[in-house]
C-alpha cells in the first residue's frame, strides 16, 4: 500500500502550514491597521506583486489577459506606493480606506527548492471609504511563494486574481 501523504501535493507538515497561516493572518492585520512599513519588512527584496487583468471567457482556463495588469510591482515600487499612501497627499486614499481582510482556504505545496513553498489562498476584502455609500467587497484567489527561513516565512511573490472582470471600485490602491 502506498503512503497517501507521498502522493498528495497539499498534505504538508503541520508546522509549515501553521507558520504560513500565521503569516497571512498577521499580514492581514498589518494591512488593515495601515502599518504598511511593517508589512514591507515581511517581503523579500526580490518581491514581485501582481494583479492581472481578468478577462471573461467561455472556457474555464486561463482567464487573464496576456501582459495586462492592474498592478505589477517589485519591492522598490511597493516602497514608493507605501510612501505615497503615508504622505497624506494620496488623493485616491483620501479619506483612507477602512479595511477588513479575511484569508482562508490556505493550501501549501512544497516547491522544487528546499526552502521554498507555494501557497494558494482566498481573500475577501471589505473596504469602506468613510462616505455614505456602502462599502465594497473584493474577492481574490492568491498564489504566493514563500521562502522559509529561521525567522519565519518571507513573501517572495504574490499573484492576486480578482474574481470580477470589471472592478466597481474607484481605485485599487489597497494591497491584496
Amino acid at each position: 500500500m502506498t503512503d497517501p501523504k507521498a502522493s498528495h501535493p497539499y498534505l504538508e507538515e503541520s508546522a509549515v502550514l501553521a507558520a504560513v497561516s500565521r503569516f497571512l493572518s498577521y499580514e492581514a492585520k498589518l494591512l488593515d491597521e495601515r502599518r504598511f512599513t511593517e508589512w514591507l519588512d515581511l517581503l523579500d527584496e526580490a518581491m514581485i506583486y501582481e494583479v492581472p487583468l481578468r478577462v471573461a471567457r467561455t472556457n474555464y482556463g486561463d482567464e487573464t489577459s496576456a501582459g495586462g495588469h492592474h498592478v505589477f510591482d517589485n519591492k522598490s515600487r511597493l516602497r514608493a506606493r507605501v510612501a505615497r499612501l503615508m504622505s497624506g497627499h494620496c488623493w485616491a486614499e483620501s479619506p483612507p480606506s477602512r479595511t477588513v481582510r479575511v484569508v482562508g482556504s490556505i493550501l501549501v505545496e512544497k516547491a522544487d527548492e528546499d526552502d521554498l513553498v507555494h501557497v494558494e489562498s482566498a481573500l475577501i476584502l471589505y473596504r469602506q471609504r468613510n462616505d455614505p455609500n456602502p462599502g465594497e467587497i473584493l474577492s481574490a484567489r492568491r498564489q504566493d511563494s514563500f521562502k522559509l527561513t529561521g525567522d519565519g516565512p518571507i513573501l517572495t511573490k504574490r499573484r492576486a486574481l480578482i474574481a470580477d472582470s470589471v472592478i466597481r471600485s474607484p481605485n485599487l490602491d489597497v494591497f491584496l
